[in-house]
């Protein structure tokens, strides 16, 4: 079976927000040249059989931080060697200060149809507190200068920071929802060993709102955006009628995928790939021509069947009954019974004639609820 879907790790930013923990460099723009020779070595020696991409993601660090002629670069070597379908859906994460007309056009030359963009909050204070270099009218204007170029545009906002409200929040998600995007994902701030934010929590510097108020953050954005006409298709992810993010899906529905770059990890044939997430570590494997992976993991029949249903589980159809039973030989009844006997008591999943899913209030405790699959 050919493979049609790809993700390109950009690993470069401005500086590290001191949540992150995503695999980048901030301040070493004189790496973007090696990177992109680099890039062109590893997808060139793919041995994998690739159809032509129905979907392709620059994610990153900041897919839009290299300059707008190492952008054309960039997406010119992708496409010559990976090419896309006609109809493909190809996705940017972008940052609000980096879209410049210049950098929008490069976008629409190479056919990027999907803008997601890193804006976190539309409150001032919120985006101080998170290290966010923009602030909220420049959110606006570079929705403004982005939609008649790209309409398809996906807003990521992250509740749960520290000082903010729920009238704070509410006022994030209508101001969001006034722009009109066709999605918007939600996300409750994590705190990550390693990451600037955990070592100031351990400090005492900062601490994380309480377990209640995320609980009505979560609740109010499914309120507020459910009534906006927005679909809840997954946990944290929103869209108008038609537009879900389809590479995404691809994830959740357990499809196989390629993936390059620094950190980036690929799923094959039951196989997963993680490249060097050290960037420099990346960059000089390559440059010897050895291989960029470092850890291979051989899924065995029955994780792979567990994976499904905790991939599946985070939509919120769920999981196909007919489905899983195709595609892993189990019924999903029988290999999960205990699990589906807790969970469907504590009022966490429900069964449906042709799913199990999760329930509204199992999607609170999402995390503790997979683990009962796993």
């Amino acid at each position: 079976m050919l493979i049609s879907s790809a993700y390109i790790h950009v690993p470069f930013c401005r500086h590290r927000c001191g949540y992150c923990d995503f695999t980048l460099v901030a301040g070493r723009d004189d790496l973007i040249e090696r990177y992109l020779a680099a890039l062109e070595a590893e997808l060139a020696t793919n041995r994998i059989p690739v159809a032509p991409l129905t979907t392709l993601f620059f994610g990153g660090g900041t897919p839009t931080h290299p300059s707008a002629i190492q952008l054309r670069r960039m997406f010119e070597i992708v496409k010559r060697i990976v090419p896309c379908a006609v109809d493909a859906e190809i996705s940017v994460e972008a940052n609000p200060l980096d879209l410049t007309e210049e950098k929008i056009a490069v976008l629409v030359e190479h056919s990027v149809n999907r803008i997601s963009l890193g804006v976190q909050s539309f409150d001032d204070n919120a985006l101080q507190l998170l290290e966010r270099d923009h602030r909220g009218r420049d959110i606006e204007a570079a929705f403004r200068r982005l939609q008649p170029r790209i309409p398809n545009i996906s807003l990521d906002l992250i509740f749960g920071v520290p000082g903010q409200t729920l009238d704070s929040w509410r006022d994030t998600l209508r101001h969001a929802i006034h722009l009109g995007p066709t999605h918007i994902s939600t996300y409750g701030l994590t705190w990550e060993t390693g990451t600037a934010f955990f070592t100031r929590q351990s400090r005492g510097e900062l601490q994380a709102v309480d377990d209640g108020l995320e609980r009505d953050q979560y609740a109010l954005a499914m309120e507020e955006l459910l009534d906006a006409g927005y679909e809840h298709y997954e946990i944290s992810n929103f869209a108008q009628p038609g537009f879900p993010c389809r590479h995404n899906l691809v994830y959740w529905h357990g499809d196989e995928y390629l993936a390059f770059g620094p950190g980036a990890a690929r799923y094959v044939e039951g196989r997963r790939e993680t490249n060097a997430r050290s960037v420099i570590g990346w960059l000089e494997r390559i440059e010897r021509g050895q291989s960029p992976v470092v850890e291979t993991e051989e899924l065995a029949p029955a994780h792979r069947a567990r994976e499904r249903i905790y991939l599946g589980l985070r939509m919120v159809d769920g999981v196909c009954l007919d489905e899983f039973e195709r595609r892993t030989g189990w019924k999903l009844i029988d290999f999960a019974a205990a699990a589906i006997e807790k969970t469907i008591s504590a009022g966490w999943i429900e069964q449906t004639p042709t799913h199990l899913r999760m329930t509204s209030s199992g999607r609170f405790l999402a995390d503790r609820v997979v683990a009962e699959f796993l």
